[in-house]
């Protein structure tokens, strides 16, 4: 009495593939290309023989439709960004807030608080005959007011005292 055991084959037919799958259905080589359907008499079809004789769609090429011109100009804005600008008695080269170029400033020297207690020093001391006045004529005396050559705006003012 021999009952079939797991390793004896089996009686019948054979559920088995008879040869192995090939090399491309292992290797899956071309599979993003899909099967070709027969071709069919007529005009061409545009199947391509590839290497391994098969016919295969040649790829498509997809080409980027150009841009469309935009008629709205594009506007664009200088901004210059300037560090603090401390203002000496002598002249400075920076941006005009007030017009925007590039300048040097020129300056304005007017009579300020030191200017007038070196003229009242001056009159304490005896020199009451018009002495006193000489503060007002020395520039380093005074407070420089700085301008834009080109719009004539303020642009900063340095104190002596």
């Amino acid at each position: 009495m021999s009952v079939p055991g797991p390793y004896q084959a089996a009686t019948g037919p054979s559920s088995a593939p008879s040869a192995p799958p090939s090399y491309e259905e292992t290797v899956a080589v071309n599979s993003y290309y899909p099967t070709p359907p027969a071709p069919m008499p007529g005009p061409s079809t545009g199947l391509v023989t590839g290497p391994d004789g098969k016919g295969m769609n040649s790829p498509s090429y997809f080409t980027q439709a150009a841009p469309i011109p935009n008629n709205n100009p594009i506007t664009v804005q200088t901004v210059y960004v300037q560090h603090p600008v401390s203002f000496l008695d002598r002249p400075v080269q920076m941006c005009c807030p007030s017009c925007n170029k590039m300048i040097v400033s020129q300056l304005s020297y007017n009579a300020g608080a030191l200017t007038w207690l070196s003229c009242g020093s001056l009159c304490l001391l005896g020199c009451v005959a018009g002495c006193c006045f000489i503060p007002f004529c020395v520039d380093a005396l005074q407070d420089v007011h700085h301008y834009c050559p080109n719009c004539r705006a303020l642009l900063g003012t340095y104190k002596r005292l």
